[in-house]
């Protein structure tokens, strides 16, 4: 049988393998099957989403953006808001990304990005007039909205090509995107030196030519009916996960390194290639990948050109029946099809609205009404407002926390990396460690995300006392807890809600960031720092800023942080609900429709739990024949 749903290319131009490797790997046959291949689109999604995280990196170019244009900090914070606001509102590129090809969606967020970005470029370097505050508020809208064109595109579909492995596909995507700020931060010292203003310009043309490059590489394939084999197999995902550390491990000593020397520019541009040589690592890992698949094919098919014709008399009777059973089943389905009315045009979306309050069982196929009205999503929704609001509110303004403690400014630049990687370690560990306690012991995933939160406590309560040092810890806190919270949200609903509309419902989960940004960021945090500041007499403004406020010791941060730690102990107790509501439904096995082909529907969707309870036995293994290319 030869197997060709995962997109490799060949067919019977496939060059024959030989003892030397090289003899296949260097043709042009086996470069086209690596090129279409199912995991070169995971390759490619590893460097759009590392290419787009510029918004985690905002701190970095917040003091000047706030000295050039003359911000206080609560005018900084609504920035920062609308910059959230922008990288979580991905419902429009969901609902895009239901009707249009991946690359379409790729080919906006890379146009938004650079218009967004460049025009916050020209505002803070000068070479425009001043923008008044919405005209920024809107540039960097845009610009940071392009980061949920980019994680619709890429993450969306290479959860679709393997659904099986959702958790560590997530949590090594997730931390590739916690990644992308100490990456930037090697580039950007590498392109343009130790200036703020030329970070936004490299934020706005790197991801948009990442994504342009990239654009016909990520694509949705059809899952392969069959079990094992080389296109599903989770290894390459832990070779990708070795690479990730080894890059986490050069970022955090490159950080060490630069904070306790002074690097020239010739220093910074060798650190910078090393890097970028590590970040194409996982194109080897591809290689190999699509080689298995390519002896694995060339294998089925030598075995299947010199076997006999099938022995009929061995599983005769039980065959005869089974089709038996199969050709009465497909004859009632075809005499039962006249009689059902065909559905009027236009009238899905009154067939949503009457079955909105009317859901499936977890784990089938929700509508996007359903979902957004169900229980399990509006406390999940206020879990993560609690838990990311938190978080969030403290990377962005981890530059003025610093300021107001008295660390020096490359100290900042280390706290950010440090978040950077504490990030990534975070998405990574919570993907696999999630997995793995799901696989073996069938713990809830909300009870993972329960223990997190309430970690990111103890980070928010250090920024609140301002313990000497103690800054470098929350970091790592703050960092790890904020990327754990994603792989976590986005698995979670994937899994309750279904994946037919995970492309709407996914942005969706990802609003709860502004929300919180909003409420902890701009509404206190930002508020309560400039009260203080007006309290501190001689330092309310500081020289050429015009309205810059300057606020000095542990109170500026305390009151807020202190509100942030009860808000996020609020989200902890209530994501307990969620444990409690979803405890049977994870005690089962979730993924074994992926594994035998048993409750798939069309697009990879789950057929209803009474289709699938009234399946007769043997109609799986016929029906995946059939779609699995034996037929074919």
């Amino acid at each position: 049988m030869v197997f060709d749903a995962g997109g490799g290319g060949g067919g019977g131009s496939r060059a024959p393998s030989s003892g030397n490797p090289l003899h296949v790997i260097l043709t042009a046959p086996f470069a086209r099957q690596v090129a279409v291949g199912r995991w070169f689109t995971v390759f490619a999604s590893l460097l759009i989403l590392t290419a787009s995280g510029a918004t985690y990196i905002f701190s970095s170019y917040s003091r000047a953006l706030k000295e050039s244009l003359g911000y206080d900090q609560h005018t900084l914070n609504t920035v920062s808001f609308f910059k959230d606001l922008g990288a979580n509102l991905g419902v429009i590129s969901g609902l895009i990304n239901e009707v249009t090809p991946p690359w379409l969606v790729l080919v906006i967020g890379a146009a938004m990005n650079l218009f967004g970005y460049l025009m916050v470029y020209l505002a803070v370097a000068g070479r425009t007039a001043p923008p008044p505050v919405w005209l920024v508020c809107l540039y960097i809208f845009v610009g940071s909205n392009s980061q949920s064109f980019a994680n619709t595109g890429a993450l969306v579909t290479t959860v679709k090509n393997f659904p099986e492995t959702r958790g560590v596909v997530l949590g090594i995507l997730k931390g590739f995107v916690g990644l992308s700020g100490a990456v930037y931060t090697q580039l950007y010292l590498a392109f343009y030196g130790d200036d703020a203003k030329s970070l936004i310009l490299l934020i706005a043309w790197l991801p948009a030519a990442v994504s342009i490059v990239f654009v016909h590489t990520i694509r949705i394939m059809p899952y392969p009916r069959r079990r094992g084999g080389q296109e599903t197999s989770s290894d390459p995902f832990f070779c990708f996960l070795y690479i990730s550390i080894g890059l986490a491990c050069y970022l955090l000593v490159m950080i060490v390194v630069q904070w306790q020397f002074a690097f020239s520019h010739t220093a910074y541009s060798c650190a910078a290639a090393a890097l970028l040589i590590v970040l194409f690592l996982p194109l080897c890992v591809v290689i190999k990948q699509e080689y298995k698949i390519h002896r694995e094919r060339d294998l089925d098919a030598a075995v299947h050109a010199t076997d006999p014709p099938p022995t009929i008399t061995i599983d005769h009777v039980q065959m005869s029946t089974t089709t038996t059973t199969t050709s009465k089943t497909e004859t009632t389905t075809e005499q039962e099809q006249p009689s059902t009315p065909a559905p009027a045009e236009g009238s899905c979306m009154g067939k949503w609205v009457k079955t909105m309050f009317r859901p499936p069982a977890r784990g089938d196929d929700y509508t996007i009404l359903q979902a957004l009205v169900s229980l399990d999503m509006l406390v999940l929704f206020v879990a993560t407002i609690c838990g990311v609001g938190g978080t969030l509110t403290a990377i962005d303004n981890m530059g003025q926390i610093g300021q107001s403690l008295g660390y020096p400014a490359k100290s900042i630049n280390t706290f950010v990396s440090l978040i950077s990687i504490w990030n990534y370690a975070g998405r990574v560990a919570a993907g696999f460690a999630s997995e793995t306690l799901l696989e073996r012991y069938r713990l809830p995933r909300p009870l993972v995300l329960t223990g997190v939160l309430l970690l990111a406590c103890a980070g928010h309560v250090l920024i609140a006392l301002g313990v000497r040092h103690s800054l470098y810890a929350s970091s790592v806190i703050i960092g790890f807890c904020f990327g754990a919270q994603w792989p976590l949200v986005y698995a979670i609903i994937s899994e309750v809600f279904g994946l037919k509309f995970y492309s709407t419902l996914y942005n969706f989960g990802g609003m709860a960031s502004p929300v919180g940004s909003y409420i902890l960021n701009v509404l206190v945090t930002g508020r309560l720092y400039d009260a203080e500041a007006d309290r501190q007499p001689g330092r309310g403004l500081t020289a050429g800023a015009g309205r810059d406020k300057v606020c000095l010791g542990v109170e500026c941060f305390k009151r807020s942080f202190l509100i942030i730690t009860a808000a996020t102990v609020f989200g902890a107790l209530v994501s307990l609900v969620l444990v409690y509501r979803t405890w049977s439904f994870y005690k089962g096995d979730i993924y074994a429709r992926f594994r035998d082909g048993a409750g798939e529907g069309e697009d990879g969707g789950r057929l209803p739990v009474d289709q699938r309870q009234r399946r007769p036995a043997g109609e799986g293994v016929i029906a995946g024949q059939r779609q699995g290319g034996v037929t074919k």
